[in-house]
């Protein structure tokens, strides 16, 4: 059981988290904060007449609408119906679960005046694995992801559809199941849940728990195909990294030098003076895609452990300020940055598969014995070529696109949203590629006579329990499904 509280919650923290299918609660300090907050506002809508943007007001530009107080609720519940106009791909199961939990603990923090009943109803859907229905278009990134969390609010209401242990359901039907009434949602409420930018920060912790494997999973595969293209080991030498002291260049170095130790390929004399790029400068390459992720990660914790709705309740200053905390600019631009960094990953990994199949070093053209009665791994380079293409296309940057919205009202916005689905894919393509390098290397080392490292060769063994030696034609694209899958299951943290 994990206690949502006030503590920081880091990426570590999350990952541990969702890997150990943990349940949450709530801390008695959250329950405090989120009671406190709650009555305050409350006592401030019954004691003044005042104006507060979305509590007793229309929304966006239409703010300077007073409404009555006998309308309140329904103006949360109407909120939360029309900004509901999510379509086009279904979000994946495993990114709404995260897009919960961050909306939970922004709540938890005290500071957007909602009922604790409300809160400890997402904390219940979220230990039933009842995951919102969410679709991955409709959100700017401003005025928080409005779309997406609107549909993410829909069963609070009973309306809309869940994911509830797999099975696509109607809110309505999910609820009568688990004896639930729904929500009526109080002044504020449907705003509270609306703003808020999880739904693209929710993207950034999917892609970042990936991106920190992936890292490591680059660093070993690139140390296989070093070894198959037999590749000199003076550009991975300590001293070269410790006068351009970049943190993610000096672990990437260390990295390759751990996974060829006791290597006798590589050990051995080489007729080559420097190798290209794809494989010399992968401390470099790599290195600088990991400092983008260490960047990444700590702007995306900030935002895990922010509040993002608006206006914001102080009850200890006795103040309610309406501001911009819900503008998603800040992860807008990470999100951007980390698919870049991660398909230079990709793309560097496509180039060592290309070299790798060239006919050079004394490997065959295409990795097969018989090359022009087999095309071998030919037509696997234009796949891995596709793919690096399409993630170059995928990083046209978001976060510099702006369209006005809501009659000018909101007139700048960060499309992190945007940023955040292609990011998704990025992540994707990447494992692809890395997936075709891991199956080409491979298939190279057979060439070889010599041992690569004690790691290495552990690894080989465990690859060709799956997909054997390529000794003919046959359709690759089922080899290349297993190496995804095996990509996808290999413990990278066990090597590095």
């Amino acid at each position: 059981m994990h206690q949502i509280s006030k503590k920081w919650l880091s990426i570590e923290d999350l990952g541990k988290l969702l890997a150990n299918k943990e349940k949450l609660s709530l801390s008695e300090e959250s329950q405090t904060a989120i009671q406190t907050c709650y009555d305050f506002l409350h006592q401030k809508i019954n004691a003044t007449e005042q104006s507060y943007y979305g509590i007793n007001t229309g929304f966006g530009s239409l703010c300077n609408i007073k409404i009555e107080e006998k309308e309140l609720e329904t103006l949360q519940s109407n909120l939360v119906r029309s900004h509901a106009c999510g379509i086009g791909d279904l979000v994946p199961e495993e990114v709404i679960q995260i897009i919960l939990l961050l909306k939970i603990k922004s709540l938890s923090l005290g500071h957007s005046a909602v009922s604790l009943p409300l809160v400890e109803r997402l904390v219940e859907m979220y230990n039933e694995t009842m995951w919102p229905v969410l679709y991955q278009l409709g959100s700017l990134g401003a005025s928080g992801d409005l779309a997406p969390l609107a549909h993410l609010s829909l069963p609070l209401i009973g309306e809309g559809e869940v994911f509830h242990n797999g099975v696509r359901k109607s809110s309505e039907s999910v609820l009568k199941e688990q004896s639930w009434q729904p929500i009526q949602l109080q002044a504020k409420e449907g705003l509270a849940l609306l703003n808020g930018t999880q739904f693209s920060t929710g993207y950034g912790v999917w892609a970042l728990l990936k991106a920190q494997r992936l890292s490591k999973l680059a660093d070993l595969i690139a140390a296989i195909s070093m070894d198959a293209f037999a590749c000199v080991t003076s550009p991975f030498d300590e001293r070269l990294h410790q006068v351009r002291a970049h943190e993610g260049q000096l672990q990437t170095a260390a990295n390759i030098r751990k996974l060829l130790e006791g290597s006798v390929l590589a050990a051995s004399p080489k007729e080559t003076v420097q190798d290209p790029y794809a494989f010399r400068c992968v401390p470099q390459v790599h290195g600088a895609s990991k400092d983008t992720i260490a960047h990444a990660q700590k702007v995306i914790e900030r935002e895990i452990n922010s509040v993002t709705d608006n206006p914001n309740i102080f009850p200890d200053s006795d103040a309610i300020l309406s501001g911009g905390n819900f503008h998603a600019q800040p992860i807008a631009l990470v999100l951007d940055f980390l698919a870049i960094a991660l398909s230079e990953l990709g793309s560097i990994s496509e180039r060592r598969l290309y070299q790798l199949i060239g006919g050079q070093r004394g490997l065959p053209a295409f990795l097969t014995p018989k090359s022009g009665l087999h095309s071998g791994l030919m037509i696997t380079q234009y796949t891995a070529a596709s793919i690096a293409s399409q993630n170059k296309q995928l990083c046209m940057p978001a976060s510099v696109d702006s369209i006005v919205s809501c009659n000018g009202q909101e007139d700048h916005v960060s499309m992190a949203a945007n940023a955040g689905t292609k990011l998704y894919k990025v992540v994707q393509n990447v494992e692809r590629l890395l997936a075709i390098e891991l199956l080409s290397g491979i298939q190279a080392l057979s060439f070889r006579t010599e041992k690569s490292s004690p790691i290495i060769e552990e690894i080989v063994e465990q690859f060709r329990a799956i997909v054997p030696v390529m000794e003919s034609d046959h359709v690759f694209s089922e080899d290349m499904a297993k190496a995804l899958s095996f990509v996808q299951k290999i413990d990278a943290n066990k090597y590095l």
